[in-house]
Parts: C-alpha cells; structure tokens; sequence
C-alpha cells in the first residue's frame, strides 16, 4: 500500500505550502469524550492503556476513523518520563495527576535519575512504529511538555491555580531550578529524538501552563529550555509545533525559541496572533473548546471567523484553542472537521 501521508495537507501546511483545503485536527482528540473511549476505559486506566503499545496505537486511530480528522496525535501524556526519572505519579478521578514525591529541594533536583528513553519509554516508540505501518494517508503528531510546565508539575505536586511552589523555586533557589531545568531538559530531548526516530512526521511541544509567566520571567527561566528541545527536533527536519495555553502576551518570545508553527489559544483572534507571531511561521488553533457544547448555527459562525482571518493563507492549521474536553458532543467534532474542510476548499 502506497503511503501518500508525506504530502498530506497536514504536513504541507505545517511547511507553509499550499493546500487543497485547511487541515483540521484537535488536540485531546483521542480521549473520554469518545464513547470507543470510554469502553476501553472501563477495562483499563490511562496509563496501563499507554504502557501497552497496541491499545495506545488503537486509540490514537480512533478520531481518525469517526472523525476522518488531517492529522493522528499519539495517544501518551507529557508526565511519561516522570516514571524512569524516579518521581511517582497517578491519574486520581476528578484530580488530574498526583505526583507522591515531588521535587523541591536541591537533594530532590540530585536524586533525579538519567533516563535510558528506549529501554524505559520503547513502548511509546513501539506505538509509533505500529501507528506508522497503519496510517497511509494521516500523518502522525508525536509530542512532549515543554520543561516548565512539566518542571510545575513535579514541584507542584499536582494542577496548580497560581504555581506558588515552582515559581518560589525559580526565584528564590535559582541555582536548584536551573540544575533541575538542566537534567529535565535533556530526558525531554532524548524522548522526542526518539519519537522521530521510531517515525513521528511532526512533533508538538505543549507548554500548558507557560501562560503563568511574564516575559522576563519566561526569558530567564524557562525559554532556554524550551529553546534547546525546539533547536533539536527542527534539526531533524520534521515540523515542529510550539503551544503554549494564555501565552498570548509572551508570543514573540515564544516565536524566538522556535517552532515553524506557533499554536494560539481561543483568547486572541487568529489574524491579530498571526501578525504579532510573523508570516513567516505557521499558527494553528484556534477554536475554543467550550464552542463545540454549541449550536450548529453558532459552530458554523465561529468557523467561517477563524478561517475568514486566516484568509487562505499557507499555514494555517485548525484546530481547538486547548484540548476537547470532557463530554464534547460527538456530532459536534465531526460537523466542525466537515465545516473546515468544505468553507476552505481552495
């Protein structure tokens, strides 16, 4: 069987050319708001699902046969490498991840150990290989955190609201952040070196919680790290997206660590993000999430916005603003994937 994904509009979109009509996928795609979901949870929790490379490759697929979406994004989470670095964590319902042994202390920072990414993590690159004899036509998104949003989530413990812990860390033991920054930045490396390698045709880097910090703040702490995982996932030649969640004030600085296509959230219109961000880079988003709960009339008007702002020009990515959330009415999902595809045609 021929595999056409290489020049799919996903990838051609992702390297400014043009297309046929606006790529459309969806961060979370693959998740609890699918009832095929939802029956494999019953059986198994997130992370026993990730561990084991076919259900993770199974769920990877499923949007992309209800919903017929541009691009697959592999079925992980950006807490995998935790684990082998020696710090425990679980999914609690209703509490999102519970890291039991956070890290706060220069001791905790020296503890940390250096991760062998095939060796700990080779099922997340077994999915990939499995995805990539599947998947003919889509290409496949590979991902991870950048390092301060998962740097918050080591420290924090958990979800934070104000990041008390981690940004205390950063200001008042600047010398143990670094030092940590340092050695989460290299298994971050690693991890989405292997991701190419194992056969992922883009790679995100999500900064989830990026949206925390000013500019300086951003600058001195967290961009260079961030920087360094960008540099080496554009050297490989893949595209490479770079998201971060209310970041709409830090976007040039974000911009210059890197990314050929910048994602913007629900909070900024999409032509306003795109001149701050420059025509010379790609943007994708940027829906928010809470639309998809609407009405056909209101999805088809918030639609025709974005892709009237993006105005046909090469770049432009669709897709939600954050991830789907939990509940999101499937119709919806697969009405708004018809739109983009139908009000873009070229």
């Amino acid at each position: 069987m021929t595999n056409t994904s290489e020049n799919s509009r996903f990838l051609k979109a992702c390297r400014r050319e043009e297309v046929d009509a606006t790529p459309v996928w969806f961060m979370r795609q693959a998740g609890r708001y699918m009832p095929e979901y939802r029956k494999l949870r019953e059986k198994y929790t997130l992370l026993e699902m990730v561990a084991q490379p076919e259900l993770a490759a199974e769920v990877t697929l499923q949007p992309i046969k209800a919903f017929k979406m541009d691009a697959a994004i592999l079925f992980a989470d950006i807490l995998l490498p935790l684990k082998p670095m020696g710090v425990d964590f679980e999914f609690v319902k209703g509490k999102g991840p519970q890291v039991h042994n956070p890290v706060r202390t220069a001791a905790d920072v020296a503890a940390l150990k250096p991760v062998d990414t095939e060796a700990s993590l080779g099922h997340v690159m077994e999915a990939i290989r499995i995805l990539r004899g599947e998947l003919t036509e889509t290409p496949l998104i590979g991902f991870c955190g950048a390092p301060f949003t998962v740097a918050s989530y080591m420290i924090e413990g958990g979800p934070s609201k104000d990041y008390r812990i981690a940004k205390s860390m950063m200001y008042n033991a600047p010398e143990v952040w670094h030092a940590f920054m340092e050695k989460l930045t290299t298994v971050l490396v690693n991890y989405l070196m292997a991701q190419i390698d194992a056969g992922a045709q883009a790679v995100q880097i999500f900064d989830s919680w990026v949206g925390a910090l000013n500019g300086p703040d951003y600058e001195a702490f967290a961009m260079p790290y961030s920087k360094r995982i960008l540099d080496a996932a554009h050297a490989t030649g893949v595209p490479v997206i770079h998201f971060g969640v209310g970041a709409n004030t830090i976007l040039p600085l974000m911009k210059k660590a890197g990314g050929d296509v910048i994602g913007l959230d629900w909070r900024i219109p999409l032509d306003k993000g795109w001149d701050i961000v420059g025509h010379d880079r790609g943007v994708q988003g940027n829906l928010d999430p809470v639309t998809l709960f609407s009405t056909p009339e209101l999805l088809e008007k918030r639609v025709k916005d974005i892709l009237r702002r993006a105005d046909n020009r090469p770049g432009h990515i669709f897709n939600v603003g954050h991830g789907i959330l939990q509940h999101t009415p499937n119709e919806n999902v697969k009405a708004v994937v018809e739109m983009v595809h139908e009000f873009s045609k070229r």
